[in-house]
């Protein structure tokens, strides 16, 4: 199976808890400086967001363009190859509001989403 089914080499690209969350503010903001990510996404932490860039930049699903001024400025957008997970990663985000919206209905919004740690209790 592993020679025909591919969906495993791309899920090691966007595996992460921040990855996606990147990728959309990217694709959505175009050119973004580290500040700007950050504070995009507040709940990353420095080390974290560099380590989920640099994993992205190998990749090459994402650019990363070093300005040689002073102070140093350095960019992030998404590559050419990257953009072509624009509508992979749409859809992905459309379709977790919608099942977010199934579990509230079905639910309610008193009942707290599972976790996978309170799944291993």
């Amino acid at each position: 199976m592993k020679e025909y089914c591919k969906f495993e080499s791309a899920l090691d690209i966007l595996i992460g808890k921040w990855k996606p969350v990147i990728l959309l503010q990217l694709i959505s903001n175009g050119t973004m400086r580290f500040n700007e990510l950050q504070k995009a996404i507040p709940n990353i932490n420095k080390r974290m967001l560099t380590q989920q860039l640099r994993e992205l930049e190998h990749h090459d699903i994402v650019h990363r363009e070093v300005y040689k001024q002073i102070p140093p400025k350095v960019e992030y957008s998404i590559s050419d190859y990257g953009k072509g997970l624009s509508t992979v990663l749409q859809a992905l985000n459309d379709w977790g509001a919608a099942h977010a919206e199934h579990m509230n209905a079905l639910y309610g919004g008193d009942r707290p989403a599972l976790s996978k740690s309170s799944e291993e209790k």
